[in-house]
């Protein structure tokens, strides 16, 4: 971080933004993995699905109709960090919400993770939570 230039001041990051074929599946479907509300908001002929605004987060998840289906493996990516539940556990969940795995590396080195895809192909990985599920 710069510290030494005394009116520099960091931009921050308002949205992560998912172009999507269904804004109102795949916003749903990342609202169930959170736990953040779910809204439609945008102007008349541009409406998209937020996920957030949650005090305390800096960030929202922005879901907005596009024509073009998705072409190739995304260039970012969210991580996932399972919270009071094993990773096998969260596995499970998320896939009962629609994802499915693309690249199990749990066994592998490097490794840890499993690489999930949502149900519009967007990836994410599934990082080790609390493996003692407390």
């Amino acid at each position: 971080m710069r510290t030494c230039d005394a009116n520099f001041v960091p931009t921050s990051i308002l949205n992560v933004t998912f172009d999507c074929l269904d804004s109102e599946l795949v916003s749903k479907f990342w609202s169930e993995i959170t736990g953040w509300p779910r809204n439609q908001d945008g102007t008349p002929g541009n409406p998209y699905w937020v996920v957030g605004g949650v005090e305390g987060l800096s960030f929202r998840l922005v879901f907005v109709t596009v024509p073009e289906a998705k072409q190739t493996k995304s260039r970012l990516h969210l991580d996932l960090l399972p919270r009071g539940v094993t990773q096998a556990a969260e596995l499970t969940r998320l896939e009962s919400l629609g994802a499915h795995v693309v690249d199990d590396r749990r066994r592998l080195d490097p490794g840890g993770w499993v690489v999930m895809q949502d149900p519009e192909g967007n990836e994410f990985c599934l990082e080790v939570g609390d493996e003692t599920g407390a």
